[in-house]
């Protein structure tokens, strides 16, 4: 079946979250779940939103100073805690998501009051998983001794969040793309030996987000550049992650996004979709929709869906229903670009 909704895995270059959420709106009527508030402001750049936070923090000291001001993600400070500070006493500072999301539901609260936001259209919010601001900012030596308290901190951060919007209105998206990086050894060999720590870290993600509210995973390759850290030779390793997640979890995981790269039109990168495991009602979506949409016809998706149907069909669920988002956000495309990119949703569903 041709895919029917669109998902946005969070970030969105236009100048604040009521620009984002007016542009959604306006040009994609339909198939629309979920709306995010683009990450805007300090949140532009991902991870680097933590980085003043982690600098905040008395017991840590610099290794390498932070680089460049426009944040080239080789030049990240690394951190270490200071000579006799001990882990277990360290105190994060306010990691400041619960606030951007909270400004931004009064947003999206007064758009759907206005008929802006269509009724059943739920607020989303995108946090990295506990793993990536560490891994990003601490010395490999000493980032398993500061990963417990940096999420404890992280889910307090998302219960103070949670707790102040309906359950109804709100949808929440863990961001895995450094896990990722390290299972594909993309960082350091070995990586593909963390498989179970890392599943079982995204199990206790998924289990923070209470029942009531949809809880998905972005699973990414990165996009740095419009590149990915390493192009991946099929969907098998997402696969495999989302269900073992599924399996450790003890509530579902209510939606996630694949990685397709924007020219993959190989039967054996779809191939593993047979083998998913994941809940009947865990909403899938797969990366269509191109970087750069100019002179990109609606109907060039055609064989990706061919080749997603047929794989689905053959899944112990049968086929289902399916949508479509970027590879990543679109925090880094040109703020010119993104229109183009939003109609290029509603043409692909609207196309089938």
């Amino acid at each position: 079946m041709p895919p029917d909704h669109v998902h946005f895995n969070g970030s969105v270059n236009l100048a604040d979250a009521e620009s984002v959420m007016r542009e959604i709106a306006s040009r994609v009527p339909s198939g629309l779940r979920r709306i995010p508030d683009g990450e805007t402001g300090d949140r532009g750049n991902w991870i680097f939103f933590q980085l003043h936070r982690f600098l905040q923090l008395p017991g840590l000291v610099p290794v390498r100073p932070p680089g460049a001001p426009d944040g080239e993600y080789e030049q990240l400070p690394q951190l270490r805690l200071a000579d006799g500070a001990d882990p277990a006493r360290v105190s994060w500072p306010d990691l400041g998501y619960a606030d951007a999301y909270l400004g931004s539901y009064a947003i999206f609260a007064a758009l759907r009051a206005d008929g802006v936001v269509p009724a059943g259209v739920r607020f989303q919010v995108q946090y990295p998983t506990p793993l990536a601001s560490i891994s990003a900012y601490i010395v490999p030596e000493q980032q398993q001794a500061l990963l417990d308290s940096y999420e404890r901190a992280l889910f307090a951060d998302l219960d103070r969040l949670l707790a102040a919007i309906p359950p109804g209105d709100a949808a929440v998206q863990w961001d895995v793309a450094v896990e990722f990086g390290i299972l594909e050894e993309a960082f350091a060999p070995g990586g593909a030996q963390a498989f179970d720590a890392i599943a079982g870290a995204l199990a206790r993600c998924v289990d923070q987000v209470p029942a009531a509210i949809p809880a998905g995973l972005h699973l990414c390759y990165g996009d740095y550049g419009h590149q990915h850290f390493k192009q991946p030779e099929s969907l098998a390793l997402q696969v495999r992650v989302l269900n073992a997640v599924t399996a450790a979890a003890g509530r579902p995981v209510s939606f996630v996004s694949f990685t397709v790269p924007q020219h993959q039109r190989e039967e054996s990168y779809f191939a593993p979709l047979a083998g998913l495991a994941a809940d009947p009602g865990t909403e899938l979506n797969f990366a269509l929709v191109p970087y750069h949409p100019a002179g990109q016809a609606p109907g060039t998706t055609g064989d990706q869906v061919r080749l997603i149907d047929a794989a689905l069909a053959a899944s112990p669920g049968g086929g289902r229903g399916w949508g479509i988002c970027t590879e990543c956000g679109m925090g880094r495309a040109g703020r010119d670009e993104i229109p183009g990119l939003l109609d290029l949703h509603r043409q692909i569903v609207a196309a089938g």
